[in-house]
């Protein structure tokens, strides 16, 4: 009987403690998040939340078989970097069209098949893809409705593959003011790559004047301002460009489901260290996987 009673009287005092204790513990602070399943906010991807949103994959090749620019380590590294921080995609690099391919890999290789979008990084000169790439790539962005971005040099290429410029809205013809401060009007300040650049702006970069392209079938979103070019700049005589003088740096489009975004900065190792450009193919990747949105619609020059 005794035992029955100091049990009950233990009893009682560590109810009344336990009591003391949680009375004393303040409640939890307005919007505070606590673990998922016991009264609180869900945690995305705990318990009870949303699961988190997956990963993207970005493939960036930066081979170059024509001129070889000094910064395309800089640019593929930065490409890598952005999709770190960012939490995006991540990142294979590659220096040649191995897996520019539907083919079944083997090993840890990856084909087409497994990625989101695709960075070309000054790829100049004649890439030498067999007919099976060629259809691969073309299908990958066309039919597949996937991402393609392009960067600086990547116009410069493929100029026996006419398929090649009708994707990618255009070939590279000269650039006839070299590494300048280029005078810049953004002309879609709303894309989500442009929204963070004044309408009117000095870079310094080296900007391409590009052919075969065309407004009515590419959206422009950043050109030189031609008011304030030299035409008859005695390094390169005679300017290569077109008679209308307009000459587009940026410019998104869609190819079959798959959408492009195409831009001239990327020349120097600095316009890669410049938070402005890197912000802007950021934003390209993102637009480019269908994580954001942007037009593609064209539109008349902008003054």
């Amino acid at each position: 009987m005794r035992r029955v009673s100091n049990l009950l009287w233990t009893t009682m005092v560590l109810v009344l403690w336990i009591g003391a204790i949680q009375a004393q513990t303040p409640p939890p602070a307005q919007g505070a998040q606590t673990p998922a399943g016991r009264g609180g906010t869900p945690v995305p991807g705990g318990r009870g939340g949303p699961a988190p949103v997956p990963k993207k994959h970005l493939l960036v090749i930066g081979m170059t078989r024509g001129y070889h620019h000094g910064s395309t380590s800089n640019a593929m590294a930065t490409f890598w970097k952005l999709g770190k921080e960012s939490a995006v995609w991540d990142t294979e690099i590659k220096t040649d069209m191995e897996w520019i391919t539907k083919k079944q890999p083997s090993s840890e290789a990856h084909s087409l098949e497994w990625f989101d979008a695709v960075a070309f990084v000054n790829t100049t000169g004649n890439w030498k893809l067999d007919d099976e790439q060629k259809q691969a790539l073309l299908s990958f962005v066309h039919d597949d409705g996937k991402g393609l971005v392009l960067a600086h040099a990547a116009l410069d290429a493929n100029y026996d593959w006419p398929e090649f410029a009708e994707m990618t809205g255009g070939w590279f013809q000269a650039h006839p003011w070299g590494t300048f401060d280029a005078p810049v009007i953004v002309e879609d300040p709303t894309f989500p790559a442009m929204r963070h650049f004044p309408a009117r702006l000095f870079i310094h970069d080296e900007m391409y004047s590009p052919k075969n392209w065309s407004r009515e079938k590419v959206n422009v979103l950043m050109r030189l301002d031609e008011t304030q070019l030299n035409y008859t700049n005695p390094q390169y005589g005679v300017v290569a460009t077109r008679p209308d003088k307009d000459q587009a740096i940026a410019w998104s489009k869609m190819y079959g489901k798959g959408r492009v975004f195409y831009s001239s900065l990327g020349h120097t190792n600095e316009a890669w260290e410049n938070p402005d450009v890197q912000k802007m193919y950021l934003e390209a990747v993102k637009w480019a996987m269908k994580r954001t949105e942007g037009s593609t619609a064209p539109h008349p020059k902008v003054n």
